[in-house]
């Protein structure tokens, strides 16, 4: 390997970086040169105490250190790679509750559990729903004739897939929307007016969850809250494990697929053949191609357990290894042409929902389906849709985040 040539000071979680674009020219300079290479951080940058992680960039590497947890650790110290600076390590420690910062075995008990609301037929129950309530939200939006695609379009269906499916009146959708705004907005002034507003947000959602675990307990409905916690036992979430799992649904089944919506309609505007080919064709590949493109979640971390090789680098134990999907998801050796925007393209092997192993997400499918079904209504409702105004980037060091994208639904 040669040295790459790459700014001063390159670190790709840095978030003021991601206000204007992905660093994709620098990924793929990394990749031929350094796959595996040491980003150097201060401690009070980096909030882990340590001097910076490892940066890998190459598909095969990624998916190593995501399917070997006994090697690389999630709940050493978080599977977020970079939190607000100056960030206490008990406010970090806390996050280790959370479901996708948590090692097996214990995590492998709370998966089986809380997979029994994304079996395919759980799933497949909600296409019907779904499918109306899409078409509800693109004829709402045309009818305004122009405005914010986040807001108007985007955000919704993700928020009231998960409405649906733990039983959050569709009333209470836009508080979910508020939090998860918050809490994620931390490294973005427009959000997070101060440390407080984060944290509080957590808070909130944790309390309305935890009211719907114990109503559900005292009182069990036909609903997947219910079959979760309805008992106190090994079969069943207790109140704060719920609480727990309600909060990661809040960015990981409402942020990733907004910001996945968004970034295809940009996709799509950057690619007009491929808009007129979705129209006449809409195949099912689609939505697997926007997720590649994307990549909502940018990256996540691993704790080295013991001393090991990745990429033919020495890896000490306690050291942090950075997995960079936004990296992997365009490399050549896995897919052909991947700067090109190919809503056929299959097979396609992308790491947009997480590198396979224990943490790989437990929505996909339903994921997949929200973005199909929004872009199957957008095609119907409003084929010459357009955008009027630059996408608005989230300032965020690990989710590839639009805030604002201003369009015509009538052309």
């Amino acid at each position: 390997m040669t040295c790459p040539v790459l700014p001063e000071g390159f670190d790709p979680t840095d978030p003021d970086l991601y206000i204007e674009r992905l660093p994709l020219e620098e990924f793929a300079e990394l990749r031929q040169t350094a796959p595996v290479k040491w980003v150097p951080q201060t401690p009070e940058v980096s909030n882990f105490g340590d001097d910076g992680y490892w940066m890998v960039t190459r598909h095969a590497d990624v998916k190593e250190v995501s399917t070997k947890p006994e090697l690389y650790s999630t709940n050493r110290n978080t599977a977020i790679i970079r939190f607000a600076e100056g960030m206490d390590i008990g406010s970090i420690d806390a996050q280790k509750l959370i479901m996708i910062n948590i090692d097996p075995p214990e995590h492998t008990r709370l998966r089986s559990i809380v997979q029994r609301g994304f079996t395919p037929r759980a799933i497949n129950a909600l296409k019907d729903t779904l499918t109306e309530r899409a078409a509800r939200i693109v004829h709402e939006a045309k009818k305004e004739g122009s405005g914010d695609f986040v807001t108007q379009v985007a955000c919704e269906l993700p928020l009231q897939a998960i409405a649906e499916l733990i039983g959050v009146p569709q009333e209470d959708r836009g508080k979910i929307f508020e939090w998860s705004n918050q809490m994620l907005g931390y490294d973005d002034p427009e959000y997070a007016s101060d440390s407080s507003v984060g944290p509080a947000a957590a808070a909130e959602v944790m309390m309305y969850s935890m009211g719907m675990a114990e109503n559900r307990k005292a009182c069990p409905a036909h609903d997947i809250v219910s079959k979760l916690v309805a008992a106190e036992s090994e079969g069943s979430l207790s109140s704060d494990e719920f609480g727990f799992f309600v909060l990661l649904l809040a960015v990981a089944g409402n942020e990733t697929t907004r910001n996945a919506i968004t970034h295809g309609m940009l996709a799509f505007f950057d690619n007009p053949d491929q808009w007129d080919l979705y129209k006449r064709t809409r195949p099912e590949t689609t939505a697997d191609e926007i997720v590649r493109y994307s990549s909502p979640v940018m990256s996540f971390q691993r704790t080295a357990t013991a001393d090991t090789i990745l990429g033919g680098q020495e890896i000490k134990e306690g050291q942090r290894v950075g997995i960079f999907y936004s990296s992997a998801n365009f490399d050549p050796l896995v897919f052909e042409n991947p700067d090109k925007f190919d809503i056929t393209r299959d097979p396609n092997p992308h790491l947009g929902f997480g590198g396979g192993g224990p943490h790989f997400c437990l929505g996909a499918n339903l994921a997949k389906m929200e973005i199909n079904l929004m872009f199957e209504a957008i095609a119907d409702a409003m084929p010459d849709i357009r955008k009027v105004g630059e996408a608005r980037r989230l300032r965020h060091a690990w989710i590839n985040g639009i805030k604002e994208l201003q369009v015509s639904y009538t052309g």
